[in-house]
């Protein structure tokens, strides 16, 4: 057998591993999510080789008469899940979808407002100097609102008090960005709408994490509230493939379908289009009973977590109105972020380090933060309600708090999972929700 035969299986089998490691394992990542057999079948169909550059019915390629149809139907179900004027599913991810926001709405090197990274903010809303993508790819000037860490939102009058010094200094912002990585309460959109139009500058909201809290209108609607425009990843509380839209009024379309092709994009991963468009439906259908147990299963693993001993930020606001909760973990035994996450995966536990806003001034950094991130999506989809929250609770206590032996934590967590195999809300869920595919 070649050297190459070799590796190609090779590749399989760790597939196969990934997938068998999956259905034993409690998934905690916020931004990740388990998505449908409908959606799984919709990107492996023959979309996935095609092309269909520009507008749909307007494109440079021929052999597009289906796809156009498909393309057609995700925009019109985005348009009615999100409340909007008009829908762009054509960014292949959240931060594409971002950088056509940012192309449609300010020119390069103009300044922006944004969370930084240490408060929540998203490494796409970031300056230059940090490699964000605002900064590094459009050359954006991004200053930064006040954070209020007792609140742990964004303090309104600092910032606009900030706002102000700035255009008095000279220094004009163009763009004001809410939204974030960390995401625990909704941003007050509405509450700089009025400082906006005073110094005209657009509003834009990056919905990533929550578009589908928002879908299901049950965290804030950013576009009554004051933005003109909305981004959205779709594959984390929206349950569906990796991908992007931009939402907005009628009258910023053409500005933002001329940044999307030719400015940046060519083909769009046609296929998955197709499992959005599926997604979208089954949000319309399921959306509601999905995002009401994730605002019920959030807080209760921060509740479970808290009467265990864990610094759970915002105890006093009920620790989220989201699919998140942020944990100081830095007076734990194991002391930071990183060693916490590496001890909970050996248990079949997975979670990300995160950097909390005051970590910095404690002179930690990404690589040792003092803090973790817990998302409730993926394992709400799997059928986990609030008592299956206070058994996760309990399964990283003894990792964390009593120092169990890990592997046995695991086995114990494989167990634990035997009953979560499916996937819930949605119209298909026959198909074990790791089941490995191969096409042979």
């Amino acid at each position: 057998m070649s050297d190459h035969k070799e590796l190609y299986d090779k590749v399989f089998g760790l597939l196969e591993q990934h997938d068998d490691w999956m259905h034993k394992t409690i998934n905690l990542i916020a931004s990740e999510n388990i998505s449908s057999p409908a959606v799984r079948s919709a990107i492996v169909s023959d979309f996935r080789e095609r092309y269909a550059e520009g507008w749909p019915g307007e494109r440079v390629y021929a052999g597009c008469k289906y796809i156009d149809e498909v393309e057609f139907i995700c925009m019109d179900l985005a348009k009615k899940l999100f409340r909007a004027e008009f829908a762009d599913v054509r960014p292949v991810s959240g931060v594409v979808a971002n950088l056509i926001m940012y192309t449609a709405f300010m020119k390069p090197t103009e300044r922006m407002m944004a969370l930084s990274i240490a408060h929540g903010g998203h490494i796409s809303h970031a300056r230059g100097t940090l490699g964000g993508t605002a900064g590094a790819v459009r050359g954006h000037k991004v200053q930064n609102y006040v954070f209020d860490e007792e609140a742990f939102n964004i303090d309104v009058d600092a910032s606009i008090k900030r706002i102000r010094s700035l255009f008095n200094d000279g220094k004009e912002v163009k763009f004001l960005l809410f939204g974030g990585s960390v995401f625990l309460f909704p941003h007050p959109v509405k509450e700089f709408r009025e400082v906006a139009d005073e110094y005209g500058m657009h509003i834009g909201y990056d919905s990533a994490h929550v578009s589908g809290l928002i879908a299901a209108n049950k965290f804030q609607d950013p576009l009554r509230e004051g933005a003109e425009v909305m981004t959205a990843s779709t594959h984390k509380t929206m349950p569906g493939p990796q991908h992007g839209i931009v939402l907005s009024k009628e009258e910023y379309a053409d500005a933002i379908k001329r940044a999307a092709f030719p400015g940046l994009l060519s083909n769009h991963h046609l296929h998955n289009v197709a499992g959005l468009a599926v997604t979208l439906a089954e949000m319309i259908e399921f959306g509601d009973a999905y995002i009401s147990q994730i605002l019920k299963n959030a807080p209760a693993l921060g509740q479970a977590l808290h009467e265990r001993g864990w610094h759970v930020i915002a105890e006093d606001k009920g620790f989220t109105r989201s699919h998140q909760i942020l944990v100081d973990v830095s007076e734990t035994p194991l002391k930071d972020g990183c060693r916490v996450e590496e001890e909970l995966e050996k248990a079949n536990i997975i979670i990300n380090r995160n950097l909390l806003p005051w970590d910095k001034k404690r002179g930690r950094d990404y690589l040792a933060p003092g803090g973790i991130r817990l998302g409730v999506s993926e394992m709400t989809r799997l059928g986990m309600k609030e008592s299956e929250m206070d058994a996760i609770a309990e399964f990283m206590t003894r990792v964390v708090m009593k120092g169990e032996s890990v592997e046995k934590v695991a086995a114990d967590v494989a167990d634990f999972r035997k009953d979560y195999q499916q996937v819930h809300y949605a119209y298909d869920t026959e198909t074990p929700a790791y089941k490995h595919l191969r096409f042979l």
